[in-house]
């Protein structure tokens, strides 16, 4: 039983690292996207780059990335 327990615990801290990273991900673009557009205030963006998965922040992330900024190198 000691083993599922400190297994699941893993898997917790590895669900909150991957949000963090994803959170991260998420900051950087809505820092570069409000550089392009001045006056708009970022939990704005946030909130539109977000929206189309807003419970899930993996399908959030994985929405981003099927996404292709418009000047992207």
């Amino acid at each position: 039983m000691a083993i599922k327990q400190t297994r699941a615990l893993r898997l917790e801290d590895r669900i909150e690292e991957l949000r963090a990273e994803i959170d991260a991900i998420i900051d950087a673009r809505v820092e570069k996207i409000a550089g392009e557009s001045p006056g708009v205030p970022a939990g704005v963006i946030r909130n539109l780059l977000t929206a189309r998965a807003p419970s899930c922040r993996c399908a959030q992330y994985l929405a981003l990335c099927s996404e292709k900024p418009a000047n992207s190198d």
